[in-house]
């Protein structure tokens, strides 16, 4: 579906994907012990709109640390890289992505700019917004699940493919070595691959990065319930829970919460399914892993990568790594 003369954006979810998996997650998630929900489902329009808040706070220092490293080595980053294809996943707003597009240009490149990501109007959002900053750049946005749909990445002639904002840490080690396992099958050998990873650092600091003074997060958190109420037809109450952040020990990840405030019980309608929370249960509706260099290198390799580079922020707090297809 052209909606400019350089911007195309290509549809490949079915209709009801998104639903579905909303019912699979929610059903499975909900029932499990303890109780859980994948964090995709935080970023609805209004989650979404709540996480740009976040990235402003004080608190939230990963949003400006990986900006600062953007800042002084886009120009290094890009040096190496051969290929004039950049892909994006889970691309967003792409805001932190002009650094890179224009250090690339700078260098000769690139020929096009692929944006994947889950949803469409942040697609046309972003992509309108950056067919009027490059016009004479081919943007080429698709609307699919980088979970699922790796093999659709365009095939170029050497490719760097970038996932930023250390969403990487989303995922637990089990579902992270399949997603890294399946970019590297998408790949050539001698494609790029550049990480966003958000660094271990004191429990004091990550806490309070998920937990504002402000009360942001707690919004951003609470508003998944909103989510499963609209899109299952929950009568989850809000006012009935609690945001909750703990930074575990073992895992060295954040782990976001939702805690029952009363024993209570909800009803989902479309999965038609009763739940029965206790007072001081909790729902886990996040996990943010914080990473070690040794750990990415091990992680990395054994999917089939070598490490090119790694850059960090003034602090050290935040890393990008430049990761070669072997």
């Amino acid at each position: 579906m052209p909606t400019g003369t350089l911007f195309t954006i290509e549809p490949h979810l079915l209709p009801d994907f998104t639903r579905e998996a909303l019912a699979r997650d929610a059903r499975i998630g909900l029932t499990s012990s303890p109780r859980s929900l994948p964090s995709k489902w935080l970023y609805d329009a209004r989650g979404s709109e709540l996480f740009e808040d976040i990235t402003r706070l004080p608190e939230y220092y990963p949003t400006r640390a990986e900006r600062q490293i953007l800042d002084r080595y886009a120009a290094e980053i890009v040096e190496g890289c051969s290929g004039r294809s950049l892909v994006e996943l889970g691309s967003g707003s792409s805001i932190k992505t002009r650094l890179l597009l224009d250090a690339m240009r700078a260098n000769g490149g690139p020929t096009e700019f692929v944006m994947l990501d889950v949803s469409e109007p942040a697609l046309l959002d972003a992509g309108r917004a950056l067919a009027e900053a490059y016009p004479d750049l081919p943007i080429h946005a698709m609307v699919a699940d980088f979970e699922h749909h790796l093999e659709l990445i365009p095939p170029a002639e050497g490719r760097l493919v970038i996932f930023l904002g250390s969403t990487i840490g989303n995922f637990e080690p089990e579902s992270r070595a399949v997603f890294l396992r399946s970019l590297r099958a998408a790949l050539d050998p001698g494609d790029l691959f550049l990480l966003g990873a958000d660094l271990v650092k004191p429990e004091s600091v990550l806490v309070a990065a998920y937990d504002d003074a402000q009360g942001i997060t707690a919004q951003f958190n609470l508003n998944v319930l909103e989510v499963l109420n609209r899109g299952l037809g929950a009568d989850f109450r809000v006012d009935r829970f609690a945001h909750h952040a703990v930074w575990s020990t073992q895992d060295e990840w954040i782990e976001m919460r939702l805690r029952s405030l009363v024993s209570q019980r909800v009803r989902i309608q479309d999965l038609d399914l009763e739940i029965e929370l206790k007072a001081d249960e909790e729902i886990r509706t996040e996990i943010s892993a914080k990473f070690r260099r040794e750990g990415l290198l091990s992680e990395c390799a054994a999917a089939g990568f070598k490490g090119r580079g790694w850059w960090t922020d003034e602090r050290d707090w935040f890393a990008l790594s430049l990761w070669e297809a072997v």
